[in-house]
């Protein structure tokens, strides 16, 4: 319950405040030209993941969702938000972009999960990172609830996309 009450810059965030120190690593080390971040909510992570492009002076944040984040958020030179959901993203937005990183974090239902990250997982650049979050959701013991979860999309996914390889280093 707990991420639930992470905020940043008085925005809810809905995250893991473990994932915030990760994910400015990782900018910091990909330096990506974009991050799509499937499911925005209200918008407090897209808000943070932009904040990090700012320090690097450099790329941008397209965030996804059914609804628009709050006005903050819209704000940010750094962020494009989208409201017609991951399935009506036109992938031709990142047309100009060479290094792409890509977030999901939307339903956790497996059958979304899959569908999400077999959509985007083209878009995610050579030696860039496909991060599906909320693994945890099935060691919570709410498998069943998310018809499997993002842990049985991963595996299905990786199962024929041998290109993906699970790197240890974020997530263990």
């Amino acid at each position: 319950q707990g991420h639930h009450k992470i905020t940043y810059r008085g925005i809810p965030a809905l995250k893991c405040p473990f994932d915030y120190v990760i994910y400015q690593m990782i900018i910091m080390e990909l330096q990506p030209d974009v991050i799509i971040e499937i499911g925005t909510n209200r918008g407090g992570s897209a808000l943070y993941l932009a904040d990090l492009m700012n320090i690097i002076n450099h790329g941008v944040v397209h965030t996804i969702d059914i609804k628009y984040p709050s006005e903050i958020v819209l704000e940010h030179p750094r962020i494009r938000a989208f409201n017609d959901a991951w399935q009506g993203y036109d992938i031709s937005e990142i047309k100009n972009f060479s290094k792409i990183m890509v977030i999901d974090d939307a339903s956790h239902i497996y059958e979304d999960t899959l569908a999400a990250i077999i959509k985007f997982a083209p878009l995610v650049s050579k030696d860039s990172y496909l991060i599906v979050e909320d693994g945890i959701i099935s060691e919570l013991g709410f498998s069943e609830e998310y018809h499997g979860g993002p842990l049985k999309a991963i595996n299905e996914f990786l199962e024929i996309h041998k290109d993906f390889i699970i790197d240890n280093q974020w997530c263990n």
